[in-house]
């Protein structure tokens, strides 16, 4: 690993990432929306690592260790309102996963998360929202048996195990579906529109 310094700057990018979460959660301010500062945050996130990947190509394990490499996925499945960057790293981490140095999971995760935000049905059921009876569940796939198939394949447990966890944990943390569902689901292919996924 030679880039120490880089891989320590990225898992403070992922650091900031998480704890501005854990403090929009106790303000209870998870889950209306895209939250302003949540936004401001991925987008300087994005920036730095995009520049970090000018300079030495993807943060693959053997460049900067796990723990980095997959602290620069999540910087990346986080950078919503960024689809070129987004779908730059989702072709650089193709290759690093072909190369058996980055994480399938990883990928799996992007590929799902970048087809939902192009309106895509999931290949691996990684992607949850509210729905419109304000219960959290999968986005849109194509097969059950096919998506299970998939994330067995790459270590994950079936999409109805997944959806009592990701329940589960929402309501450890007191998330609170929208109380608007329409005016949220509007809002939501305003924004995508707005910054270029649809």
């Amino acid at each position: 690993m030679g880039y120490k310094h880089i891989a320590e700057a990225i898992v403070g990018l992922m650091n900031a990432d998480l704890e501005l979460r854990d403090r929009l959660i106790q303000e209870g301010k998870l889950g209306e929306g895209y939250n302003e500062e949540m936004e401001q945050l991925h987008h300087s996130n994005a920036k730095a690592l995009n520049e970090i990947i000018d300079s030495i190509g993807y943060p693959t394990i053997s460049k900067v260790g796990k723990e980095a490499s997959e602290a620069a996925w999540l910087v990346v499945q986080h950078s919503i309102g960024q689809p070129d960057f987004m779908k730059k790293c989702a072709r650089l981490l193709e290759v690093a996963v072909s190369k058996d140095d980055a994480s399938l999971k990883d990928l799996a995760y992007l590929t799902d998360r970048i087809a939902v935000y192009e309106g895509r049905p999931q290949l691996y059921g990684t992607q949850f929202d509210w729905d419109k009876d304000g219960v959290l569940s999968p986005q849109p796939y194509s097969d059950l048996v096919k998506v299970n198939q998939r994330r067995a394949s790459i270590g994950l447990n079936t999409i109805e195990e997944q959806t009592e966890v990701i329940r589960s944990r929402a309501e450890r943390e007191n998330q609170s579906p929208p109380t608007d569902f329409e005016k949220r689901k509007r809002k939501y292919d305003e924004w995508r529109e707005k910054v270029g996924w649809i």
